[in-house]
């Protein structure tokens, strides 16, 4: 069987489809990465299942919750909850720069992560703070808010921009219009 080479000019002419359609050829066969498809399709119903009886079961939880807890509550190593959380922080944006300087693609989960917990941060110091020092927490939540928007904002235009250079998706669609590759159906 001979070899053949597209040029540049080639692959530069050929439509959305056709590079599909080579993207798809050229593409390590996923039986070379992945459990056959009755186990994959097995493991991801798992997952799925466990999230979705996690989510439903949380609904009932958190109204219990918000019926039953004090409104006033004594904590007990309020400060090392606080410095471990902002620890935890710090770790995670460290990790995220040095990902990011790396140009590791682990970087885009860790930079998203650090922005949820960048909202989840000042949401709490604004929740739990009273008094004098509330206005701290607000300003505080105030300086976050942008830098967690572009922790999270950053790493979904990444993706999408991924999507669009493999040809899975115009650089338009919306992110959460862009399927995941059927991994069971691709390259068997």
């Amino acid at each position: 069987m001979g070899e053949q080479t597209l040029s540049d000019e080639q692959i530069a002419g050929l439509s959305e489809s056709q590079r599909r359609e080579l993207i798809r050829r050229l593409s390590r066969p996923a039986g070379e990465l992945l459990p056959p498809p009755g186990a994959l399709r097995r493991i991801r119903t798992f997952r799925l299942t466990i999230l979705t009886v996690v989510a439903v079961a949380l609904v009932p939880w958190t109204v219990y919750l918000a019926l039953t807890l004090p409104a006033h509550y004594e904590v007990h190593s309020w400060a090392a909850a606080w410095v471990g959380f902002d620890i935890i922080l710090i770790l995670l944006l460290a990790l995220t720069a040095v990902l990011g300087w790396r140009r590791r693609q682990l970087m885009i989960p860790t930079a998203f992560a650090a922005g949820i917990l960048l909202l989840c941060d000042g949401w709490f110091d604004v929740m739990l703070t009273a008094g004098p020092g509330r206005w701290l927490s607000v300003a505080s939540l105030v300086a976050e808010l942008p830098v967690a928007v572009f922790l999270i904002g950053g790493p979904l235009h990444m993706m999408r921009v991924m999507s669009a250079r493999m040809w899975m998706a115009d650089p338009r669609t919306p992110l959460w219009k862009i399927p995941l590759p059927r991994l069971d159906a691709v390259g068997r």
